[in-house]
């Protein structure tokens, strides 16, 4: 089995619900880790605002955030574009993800090719 976690939530306007999707899938990536399941993290949608927020000591998610940091593939390069999150992306070190061509964007993970490569695909 391999699982990849897909964070969609929006650090921006989401609230606590948001923060609870994040540490939650975080918590299933670092659990993956310990069992030595491979796990790849993406941050999609709003969610590729997250890499500029939880990289500040400061924030209640940056120790477990630090634990799998190594599991991170990257950011979404068509979504970090729509939502203002490019340069926290790049200067936080990620990937821009751009398997998937998606006419009019600069490119997205391709979620067909996780599942064909036998990815789950865990949504938060």
């Amino acid at each position: 089995m391999k699982a990849a976690i897909i964070i969609l939530s929006d650090p921006k306007h989401g609230g606590e619900d948001a923060l609870g999707r994040m540490f939650n899938g975080l918590a299933a990536a670092y659990d993956f880790k310990q069992r030595d399941i491979p796990v790849s993290i993406y941050f999609q949608g709003a969610g590729t605002r997250w890499p500029g927020v939880v990289g500040q000591p400061s924030h209640p998610v940056h120790a477990l955030f630090k634990a799998v940091e190594t599991e991170i593939a990257g950011v979404s390069c068509g979504c970090a574009d729509v939502f203002g999150a490019r340069e926290d992306a790049v200067k936080s070190g990620f990937d821009l993800i751009t398997d998937n061509s998606v006419p009019g964007t600069s490119g997205l993970p391709s979620l067909g090719k996780l599942v064909a490569d036998g990815f789950t695909v865990f949504t938060f």
